[in-house]
């Protein structure tokens, strides 16, 4: 259905999705997905991921290879946040501007000097604005910080106690900045309304809250992100709400293209370790999803065939 979504799920899909009308759905939105679109490939030297690279996922035309995106704060150190941006295999780096020395202080250390944009995408994020005027600033300065970059992540926080979008304010905030030329990757919440609204506005990925920012209570609302999943013609990324890598296999098993974590990394007790097993949970949910789950069924089906016993 939208750019790079998904390869060809194996025919065992049939039994995943047991009404017609659902398989019918499902095969309109493959067929959508195989359009032929060019797009270059990102750079993957600290990749040695399984996942095939036949099934990249694109963002504003450029193909990625690794789906697990991952924030650069709250680690201890820069060394710290490069060893867990590799061990992660991220391809894709959320920096927040208001945070996080890019070049705005000369003096500082620089978190470009240890994750290079000649090796990594760097995402600005819009994080800590409360009004749709700041996050505008704000990815100006991150723009003019990594020469004319356009990619942005678009968050507007309702209040300091929830860190949930302020919807109104994000719609007024993305306006402006399509219209400038940026491309937005837009935080929002799981409202299936709002998501396919940031879609039709422009935006070239929309990514729903799993649940509250660094709460860590994994996929709290798997029925709206499914259905948005489901509707969307660009990439859907999980982006806030994961604890640990279930819920990031969880999520990609839902049709997701892609999740974003920070905390769920940062704040683990072993940061490196945690970092890995995200990237394994990513690509198995991957995966299982491209695979196709058996139907759940509430009797039993046995494994072995009752028929052609020898006595």
């Amino acid at each position: 259905m939208r750019e790079g979504h998904r390869n060809k799920p194996h025919e065992s899909c049939n039994r995943a999705f047991p009404h017609p009308a659902l398989r019918a759905t499902f095969s309109q939105r493959e067929k959508e997905k195989q359009a032929p679109r060019a797009a270059s490939l990102g750079d993957n030297r600290h990749m040695d991921t399984i996942e095939m690279p036949s099934d990249p996922l694109i963002i504003a035309g450029i193909a990625y290879r690794s789906r697990l995106l991952t924030g650069t704060g709250k680690f201890t150190d820069l060394e710290q946040t490069r060893l867990a941006t590799e061990a992660a295999g991220a391809q894709i780096v959320t920096v927040a501007i208001r945070r996080t020395n890019i070049g705005q202080d000369k003096d500082a250390p620089n978190l470009l000097d240890v994750l290079p944009p000649d090796r990594y995408t760097i995402l600005p994020n819009t994080a800590g604005c409360y009004t749709a005027d700041d996050a505008v600033r704000t990815a100006r300065l991150g723009r003019e910080l990594l020469d004319g970059h356009a990619l942005v992540k678009l968050e507007v926080l309702g209040d300091q106690q929830t860190l949930h979008p302020d919807i109104p304010a994000t719609l007024d905030a993305a306006k402006t900045l399509i219209a400038e030329g940026f491309q937005v990757m837009v935080y929002t919440s799981d409202d299936p309304i709002m998501a396919r609204r940031f879609e039709q506005m422009g935006c070239v990925a929309v990514m729903p809250l799993a649940a509250p920012i660094g709460s860590g209570l994994g996929i709290r609302n798997p029925y709206n992100i499914l259905t948005i999943v489901e509707n969307a013609k660009v990439p859907i990324l999980v982006d806030a709400g994961v604890g640990t890598a279930s819920d990031a296999a969880i999520a990609m098993e839902l049709g997701c293209d892609g999740v974003l974590m920070n905390t769920a990394i940062a704040g683990a007790r072993d940061p490196i370790r945690m970092a890995r097993a995200m990237r394994l949970g990513v690509e198995a949910g991957r995966h299982a999803f491209l695979a196709g789950r058996i139907p759940k069924k509430r009797s039993a089906n046995a494994s072995s065939p009752i028929e052609g016993l020898f006595f």
